[in-house]
């Protein structure tokens, strides 16, 4: 079965390779955990905790177990990325997108195996968590669109039980800072990081993508197990392993 919603303004899917009672119950938890984090983290609800913790209404005594854990996980990148990643909106809101689709995808997969779903692809926009390959199938493929045109790939990759994420300008515009300088990361088209699971995928692509080009080396001693990315000037590199489709 396949099910397709949009949570946080982006569509999300999750497959599975069942389609029945349980598989229809394992959907319905995994999509309820990307609601409910959308619930809490949007920047554009005003009744949302980000926009509570924005407007300084919400005492350090109050925030959830949820908003800690991705605060310490954006502080965590930013005093290891030397200040490039950073949760610090233009204006100076904390902005937690960079950290909370992965985050919540992650939880949304793991809410999929509580309920005995062992293969399963979940898309959150374009970041995917798989589980085991499908059946007769040695992994699943995750394509990697091209910055230059959402018709092409940029590359294909297998993937069992893992993760990966993408970074890039294109769809969003301008929105990954650099925040050493304040001022857009520009030196890469797209970062892509393969990692054991979705989070850690997540938050190394949107860091790679701020560092630039010596990001790629430095995710691999930091959660991933590899990295691919085009530079803007049209370069690929890549670091790890890095399994493309044959």
């Amino acid at each position: 079965m396949r099910r397709v919603e949009t949570v946080m303004g982006i569509p999300m899917s999750v497959d599975l390779r069942a389609d029945d009672a349980a598989a229809a119950a394992a959907a319905e938890a995994a999509f309820a955990v990307l609601e409910a984090a959308d619930r809490r983290f949007s920047r554009h609800r005003p009744d949302s905790e980000l926009s509570a913790l924005n407007r300084g209404s919400l005492p350090e005594e109050e925030r959830s177990a949820d908003l800690r854990e991705v605060l310490a996980i954006g502080e965590q990148l930013h005093v290891a990325t030397s200040g490039a990643f950073t949760l610090r909106a233009a204006d100076g809101s904390i902005d937690t997108d960079g950290i909370v689709k992965g985050w919540a995808a992650d939880r949304a997969a793991r809410a999929l195996r509580s309920h005995g779903i062992r293969s399963f692809c979940l898309n959150a926009g374009g970041d995917v968590a798989v589980g085991a390959a499908p059946e007769g199938q040695p992994a699943w493929n995750i394509g990697i669109r091209s910055p230059e045109s959402p018709d092409r790939m940029l590359a294909v990759l297998t993937v069992a039980d893992g993760a990966v994420a993408t970074s890039g300008a294109y769809e969003r515009g301008e929105h990954i800072v650099d925040g050493r300088t304040g001022a857009p990361a520009r030196a890469l088209a797209s970062a892509t990081v393969l990692a054991p699971d979705l989070t850690t995928a997540d938050v190394l692509a949107t860091a790679v993508f701020a560092i630039g080009e010596a990001g790629v080396g430095w995710a691999l001693g930091h959660g991933a197990t590899g990295v691919l990315a085009l530079t803007a000037d049209g370069r690929l590199l890549a670091a790890g392993t890095v399994p493309f489709a044959r």
